[in-house]
């Protein structure tokens, strides 16, 4: 039996574990928080380096990503640090892999999306599923300055992204990191700002991005809209029905009652494959996961949009 653990500095009340039988070959999947505290992080990584056959870095990402350029985040370096011998993996693989290949899967399963807008929270960690929307035809809305530095500046394209990440990433990437995205307990405050960025969500057909920012941000009557994200839970679920949203789509399968994050998925792949990560490439990522019958989660999130999604279906 194989054991894959994400170590997050997310929220512990969004652990989860779960036993799942792959083609007869049994793997325990896992997910422990830290509530914020990178030290227990690295503490538990150390205790469990050798033991398990693949880490997940969770609640933070090693790298940022716009265009070709990548900004390494200082903090994270110190948890991948702490694997000396476990293989360690933060999503960014399927990150550029799976996600960008998401849009092209609603607009052919789905829905048609030319034409559409997206708005996506924050695009320099979910740069692949940006690129996948622009390929499908979609107008952006890239909120990366509003919802990550607090200004109201929208972006619209990936170039103007690129060009404002080269001067701000560098210097965002050395803050400490509960500076730039809810760790831990933050993540359990019911803390709202709806209203604030409201025109652009309402300019928007879909939303997309981290799911902490969409909680964060998404007006409290988000009416038909589609959700594009990735690592929620049954309450997220809930959540988004009370906000009148209409269907939510995530890049990863629901495992018993809940969808992983990307880190997740990307360590249960590399612990399969059982080989470094350096010598895995997307296309890999892929292969596996299609030979496993990974498919996107899609929960429609009332009758009107089930409707609507039928009638535009291919």
């Amino acid at each position: 039996m194989k054991h894959v653990i994400s170590v997050s500095i997310g929220s512990s009340k969004r652990d989860h574990k779960v036993e799942l039988d792959f083609k007869g070959e049994k793997i325990v999947v896992e997910r422990v928080g830290t509530d914020g505290d990178m030290q227990k992080a690295i503490e538990i990584i150390s205790s469990l380096d050798g033991k398990v056959d693949a880490f997940g870095m969770g609640g933070i990402d090693l790298y940022l990503r716009a265009g070709n350029k990548k900004y390494i985040i200082k903090d994270a370096i110190q948890i991948k640090n702490a694997a000396k011998i476990t293989p360690m993996v933060d999503g960014s693989g399927l990150k550029s892999s799976l996600e960008r290949n998401l849009p092209g899967y609603i607009n052919d399963n789905i829905m048609p999306l030319k034409g559409k807008t997206a708005f996506i929270l924050t695009a320099v960690d979910r740069y692949g599923m940006a690129e996948g929307f622009d390929e499908v035809g979609c107008s952006l809305i890239l909120g990366d300055v509003m919802t990550a530095l607090g200004f109201n500046i929208p972006i619209y394209s990936l170039k103007r992204l690129e060009r404002i990440a080269s001067i701000v990433a560098p210097i965002a990437c050395k803050l400490p990191f509960e500076m730039l995205y809810p760790t831990g307990k933050a993540q359990n405050k019911e803390e709202n700002f709806a209203g604030k960025y409201d025109k652009y969500f309402e300019a928007s057909d879909i939303i997309a991005g981290d799911f902490h920012y969409i909680r964060r941000y998404l007006p409290y009557d988000a009416k038909g809209k589609l959700i594009v994200t990735n690592t929620v839970t049954k309450e997220d679920v809930t959540w988004l029905k009370e906000r009148n949203a209409g269907m939510l789509v995530t890049s990863t399968p629901n495992l018993s009652g809940r969808s992983f994050g990307t880190n997740v998925i990307e360590a249960l792949v590399v612990a399969m494959l059982n080989k470094n990560p350096n010598d895995i490439k997307d296309q890999d990522y892929l292969n596996v996961l299609k030979d496993i019958d990974f498919k996107p989660h899609v929960v429609y999130l009332n009758d009107t949009m089930a409707c609507k999604a039928q009638g535009e279906g291919k």
